[in-house]
């Protein structure tokens, strides 16, 4: 399969990939690849456009983001946290938190679903 997706929409087990690959920048856009998404939790993959963000809102599950590519600022709780490619941020259960893209760039986001 080109994509390295398995017939349930998943990455394919034991395939190599390069996550800044996974996805491609948008003009104006972002754009996601789900990798894994089971009872466990989900990891994707998002390329933000520069100045693209999503707005304030709350999950209940940590989050835990890796930039991969560019720079981002991520506001937990009204505090700013300023990113770049190699930084990572777990984002508590059940607290605001937004994006924004200061550069465009790419994370791998990790969502742990409680048991």
């Amino acid at each position: 399969m080109k994509c390295g997706c398995s017939k349930d929409g998943n990455s394919e087990k034991g395939v190599k990939m390069t996550l800044t690959s996974l996805t491609e920048y948008a003009e104006d856009s972002i754009v996601s690849r789900t990798l894994v998404e089971n009872d466990s939790g989900t990891l994707t993959v998002f390329a933000f456009d520069a100045e693209q963000g999503l707005s304030e809102h709350s999950a209940p599950f940590d989050a835990i983001v890796q930039v991969i590519d560019g720079e981002a600022e991520i506001k937990i709780d009204g505090q700013s946290h300023f990113l770049r490619a190699g930084d990572v941020i777990i984002m508590p259960a059940n607290i605001p938190h937004a994006l924004r893209a200061v550069t465009k760039f790419k994370m791998l986001l990790t969502m742990l679903k409680a048991v």
